[in-house]
Formats: structure tokens, sequence, C-alpha cells
């Protein structure tokens, strides 16, 4: 058997920045196949269901990237509140690149996207809310208003990255994490 070309987290990391940039229906095999490096076959090899079969994989592993750095970062015990804050809010500027990268959320919920990855979507979201809830419960906010502020939270989050890219303006995305981050403490 040949060794792999790519391996797979290299690959989703690819199949990621293309569906970032471009979202679903944007996205060509052609594109997908450049920046993996990949024939068109190959890839099909590796994922049967071509093209939703990638996103939903790149779905997938952003899930996990997120939980394992983000909302663990969160919701560590052990650590104070401040701590939880700079460690989540640390890892959320490293998966937007300070700004400058797009939620894939918002990339693949465009167009057809929305009704192939509803499911997928509603659950990651629901998982942000849920993290920052649950921060919030860890500093004695009550149910009503831990709520709230994980709503706005990523309301806030999401806003300063449309905001960002169509101002080509970081200073927008991180002075929001600031102000998310003073709303906490």
């Amino acid at each position: 058997m040949r060794p792999q070309k790519i391996n797979d987290e290299e690959l989703l990391v690819s199949l990621t920045k293309v569906f970032r940039a471009r979202g679903y229906e944007g996205t060509s095999l052609k594109e997908l196949s450049d920046v993996t490096g990949l024939r068109k076959a190959s890839l099909y090899h590796r994922f049967p269901n071509g093209k939703q079969e990638m996103a939903e994989s790149v779905l997938n592993y952003m899930s996990k990237w997120v939980t394992d750095n983000i909302f663990n970062a969160l919701n560590k015990e052990g650590n104070s509140s401040e701590v939880r804050l700079k460690n989540g809010f640390s890892q959320i500027r490293r998966l937007y690149d300070g700004g400058r990268d797009s939620c894939i959320f918002r990339a693949l919920s465009m167009q057809n996207g929305m009704e192939l990855f509803h499911q997928i979507i509603s659950k990651g979201m629901n998982e942000w809310l849920i993290a920052f809830k649950n921060l919030g419960l860890s500093m004695n906010l009550s149910d009503q208003v831990a709520e709230e502020m994980a709503l706005q939270t990523l309301i806030d989050i999401q806003g300063s990255l449309i905001l960002s890219k169509g101002l080509k303006d970081t200073d927008i995305f991180e002075n929001t994490l600031k102000k998310i981050e003073n709303r906490y403490t």
C-alpha cells in the first residue's frame, strides 16, 4: 500500500481553508484538489460521498478542535474564572486567526449549505452556548443571566468576525473579545 501524500489532519486543515473562504456552493472539487495536492480520484477515495462528506468532515474536525481547545479551557475546573477566560479567548483568537478567518458555520450555512448541514451547525452553536453558560454558572451567575450572557457572547463573536472581514479591520474582533472578557469579569 502506498503511503498517503497528506495525513488526515493536514487534509482537513487544507479543506477547512477553502470552505471558510468560499463556502460550500462556491467551492469546486478542483479547488479542493489543488489545495490538498490530491487528485479528484484520491479525494473521492477518502471521501466517497464527495464534497458534502468533505464539508461534514471539516465541521466534525472543527467541532473536536473547538471542544479540545476552547471549551475545555473555558470550563477547566481548578482554574480561576480569569484564567479560564484568558486561556479560552487565546484559543478563540487562534481559531479565527485574530479575526482574519471566517467562522466555518457562517461559511457553510450559505445557500444549500444550511439545508445540508443544519443539524451539525445547530449542534455546534448550542455547544458554544452551553460552554459559555457553564462559564457563567461557574462564576455564580444565575441560570438566566448566564444563558443571556452566553447568547450575547456568541452574537458578539460572530458579528465581530463579519465586521472585521467586511471592514478589513481585525481590531473590531480584538476589541469585541476584550469587551466580552470584561463583561465576564
